[in-house]
């Protein structure tokens, strides 16, 4: 496709749709610490980095991890990354 051409159909509401939140039923039940978690897990942060980042044990971070997976019923981490980004969850900066 020539450069300055418009995209496909699908880049094109694949994008109209990235700027729509559709909230996951659960995010509401996250505590303030779990959505805060789980945010920086979208982030792409490790375990480690965001116990760094927030003061607090990996063992911790993981605890919340595991929390927020139960409630929101994410099969695995990556799902969890698929939710928090569809709710709009964004680490504080």
């Amino acid at each position: 496709m020539p450069c300055g051409t418009s995209s496909s159909p699908v880049i094109s509401q694949f994008a109209r749709r990235a700027h729509s939140v559709i909230a996951h039923p659960g995010v509401k039940d996250l505590t303030e610490r779990e959505g805060e978690v789980t945010a920086w897990v979208a982030a792409g942060l490790s375990n480690d980095e965001i116990a760094a980042r927030l003061a607090i044990s990996a063992e911790t971070v993981r605890t919340h991890v595991s929390r927020a997976m139960l409630k929101l019923a994410a099969r695995d981490r990556a799902q969890l990354v698929v939710f928090a980004m569809q709710s709009g969850l964004a680490p504080p900066m």
